[in-house]
């Protein structure tokens, strides 16, 4: 059985895209996740810009999560829970993308 997961694209007030995703992200969901995230990728980097990724809502992610986010990394930026930092800087990826925490 699939984790909950939410995941919604929308424009901030900027105007920049954002890709929000809420629950837990792991093995169950990360194709949906990769998928969606594949799009807004694209779509921001079609009109020259970084897509944020925000992510203060998930509680939790696995390393498929995180080889997501490698694969995107040279057009994305995080914007974090504070749970997760510990495990981009681990994981290395916050040498690569820039990583807000949202607390």
């Amino acid at each position: 059985m699939p984790t909950s997961l939410t995941l919604d694209t929308a424009r901030c007030s900027e105007g920049k895209l954002t890709l929000r995703a809420a629950g837990e992200i792991d093995l169950s969901n990360v194709d949906v996740f990769d998928q969606t995230l594949g799009a807004a990728t694209a779509e921001a980097a079609g009109r020259g810009e970084t897509l944020t990724v925000d992510l203060t809502a998930v509680e939790y992610l696995d390393s498929a999560a995180i080889n997501v986010l490698f694969t995107r990394a040279d057009h994305i930026r995080l914007l974090a829970n504070p749970l997760l930092i510990p495990v981009f800087k681990v994981s290395g990826l916050s040498e690569l993308v820039a990583v807000e925490s949202a607390g």
